[in-house]
């Protein structure tokens, strides 16, 4: 009895035990069903917030940005340029390649080679106007353009403005694709952007970047009077894209590509662009004047630093310090003092010299903008007439080409610019050489007439009256070359 009461015992708690085994089972089973229910629902509502925080923190940038559409709008409106100039061997073989040709009327085979250069442009109307460096058209004789369908057409130049390296050219064509401008003042650090170039002839190529700094001058143009104040990027630049777009992620044209800044001449990491607002500017003058208007303040400034700042009683070290005002400028006028600290210009800070050039550049003399500066701790605002370099709000506009029969030539003024280049006060360029006197004696077309038999010469009434006024049977011609080679040239007649 004692030994079945002890089986029935075991087997009651076995039975009892495979009944927890069993309910525990069951509600495991339930739990993870339920659990499996609800993080079904989990992800459904939450999965996609989890992933778009994810993939912002931790995934690539560019994966968010679309290059495609901005890359299609753009490839199509940049072009190559070839272009080709004229280099004289040396001056024994111009003077002596000059007299031979004058007395025996043949060319003189080996006088000069041939340059071959290249860039890319941009078109920016629909009739053929297309912008590009100065540094790739210039002293010119031959400018070929090549459009990314493989067309060539044969561009003129338009004009040029060296201090800020840039030129229109014009192709007779219609119907073009262009680009429009964007506002390169509202460009931000880190933003992305796309350079797009035809700088080997095969067809338009493209490169992505970020802005990298804003307001940069490099010290490349030279002049005093050069506005500098490009954008930085990283987006790759090489030879031959001087010249070519710098876009925004919609396709608006926000800069000129210019520069890099390198030691092997290939691209190390470093490019410049000339802001669209400046080259939106400048294309707009050389269309309507011819030449570049150019705006001044009228001061003389120098960065500011800590130093600076606490003679002024400034607490920052933001704005620029004016060292000197110029007695005839705009600002002179409107009230503006040495000591005072411009702000901003037009409601757009200023901290740079870079800065301060590229927002007056935009304007004209004879326009009128407001300047903010801090004088005795407080800040004040004066409303200035800009001025050019000569002190009056007078626009320059280049008198028509004219043609002088007796030297067989089209000859035009010589802009300012190009004048403050050469280091040079007046002259007449040939901008067209028929036959004739000049052409036999082996000058050609960009050659500057400077005197004639020792008058000075800047305009058509100089020329005609010391052609007319020639005291003997001989003519002395004197001028330079772009490049600034001096040729000293006579002829009997």
């Amino acid at each position: 009895m004692k030994e079945r009461m002890k089986n029935i015992l075991f087997g009651l708690i076995g039975g009892g035990l495979v009944m927890l085994v069993f309910i525990a089972t069951q509600s495991r089973e339930n739990n993870t069903k339920v659990s499996a229910e609800n993080a079904s629902e989990i992800r459904t509502t939450v999965q996609p917030e989890s992933l778009a925080l994810h993939r912002t923190a931790f995934a690539s940038v560019p994966q968010d940005v679309d290059f495609v559409d901005a890359a299609d709008r753009t490839v199509n409106a940049v072009v190559h340029i070839r272009t080709e100039m004229t280099r004289r061997s040396s001056s024994y073989d111009d003077f002596f390649g000059s007299l031979r040709e004058y007395l025996y009327g043949m060319p003189h085979q080996n006088r000069s080679n041939v340059l071959v250069g290249f860039g890319s442009g941009v078109v920016i109307s629909d009739d053929g106007y297309i912008v590009t460096n100065n540094h790739v058209v210039e002293g010119a004789e031959k400018i070929e353009v090549t459009f990314n369908d493989r067309r060539q057409l044969t561009a003129t130049i338009i004009g040029n403005d060296p201090s800020t390296d840039l030129a229109l050219i014009k192709v007779d064509a219609k119907d073009l694709p262009f680009l429009i401008y964007g506002d390169s003042d509202k460009t931000k650090v880190g933003e992305w952007v796309l350079a797009v170039g035809n700088p080997f002839n095969l067809t338009s190529t493209v490169t992505a970047g970020i802005i990298s700094a804003k307001a940069r001058n490099i010290n490349i143009l030279g002049s005093r009077s050069s506005i500098e104040s490009f954008i930085q990027t990283d987006a790759v630049i090489n030879r031959g894209n001087s010249g070519g777009a710098l876009v925004n992620t919609i396709g608006e044209l926000i800069g000129i590509n210019a520069a890099i800044a390198s030691h092997t001449g290939v691209y190390e990491g470093y490019s410049f662009a000339i802001p669209s607002n400046i080259v939106r500017k400048v294309v707009d003058d050389l269309i309507r004047y011819g030449e570049p208007q150019r705006a001044f303040l009228g001061v003389e400034i120098r960065e500011m630093t800590p130093e600076l700042a606490g003679e002024v009683g400034q607490d920052d070290n933001k704005g620029v310090y004016i060292a000197n005002v110029t007695d005839n400028g705009g600002a002179s006028a409107a009230g503006i003092k040495p000591g005072d600290v411009i702000r901003s210009v037009n409601g757009t800070e200023v901290n740079s010299l870079s800065q301060l050039l590229e927002i007056v550049g935009q304007y004209r003399p004879g326009d009128r903008v407001d300047v903010k500066v801090f004088r005795n701790k407080k800040m004040t605002t004066f409303n200035v007439t800009l001025k050019n370099q000569s002190g009056t709000t007078d626009l320059v506009k280049r008198e028509e080409r004219f043609v002088n029969e007796r030297l067989g030539v089209t000859l035009e003024r010589v802009s300012s610019t190009d004048k403050q280049n050469l280091g040079i006060q007046h002259g007449l360029r040939i901008s067209e050489i028929n036959d004739g006197v000049l052409k036999r004696g082996g000058i050609s077309k960009g050659f500057i007439i400077q005197s004639v038999n020792g008058r000075r010469i800047d305009s058509k009434e100089d020329l005609e009256s010391a052609l007319g006024n020639s005291g003997s049977q001989s003519t002395r011609i004197q001028g330079i070359y772009p490049n600034g080679m001096k040729i000293s040239f006579e002829f009997v007649g």
